[in-house]
């Protein structure tokens, strides 16, 4: 398969998994399911216009670098807390498989989809000179 096809898949994978976390934070009273939360629409949508529409160019491979770069960060965020970390105390209770289950393959995909786009952005005809 393509590089490029990998990386729109994985960066499509990304904007579905990063709504279901910020769901995820706003059911376990992390995040307030409020106005406040409308800020994430906008970065949502600029991130799936980069990976859809503007995949083979630079700006979208910016895009999709700065996308995956933020999906590696939540897992690191939310498992760096105090003492075991937050994904931990959710993992023990019961019913929150699949939050901490989006949190690793945020991580994992995201890490892909980082080193996807870093390839991409090393093509040689970015750097050539117009």
């Amino acid at each position: 398969m393509k590089p490029k096809t990998l990386l729109t898949i994985s960066s499509l994978l990304l904007i579905l998994l990063s709504t279901f976390h910020l769901a995820h934070d706003m059911v376990y009273g992390w995040e307030p399911g409020t106005l406040r939360n409308v800020w994430a629409l906008p970065i949502f949508v600029v991130w799936l216009y980069g990976t859809l529409l503007l995949r083979e160019r630079l700006s979208g491979y910016i895009i999709m670098l700065v996308g995956s770069l933020l999906a590696v960060v939540m897992p690191i965020l939310h498992m760096s807390g105090k003492g075991i970390g937050v994904a931990s105390r959710v993992a023990s209770s019961n019913g929150h498989f699949f939050f901490v289950w989006t949190l690793i393959t945020l991580g994992v995909i995201g890490l892909f989809a980082l080193v996807l786009s870093v390839r991409g952005l090393w093509k040689t005809e970015w750097r050539q000179p117009q």
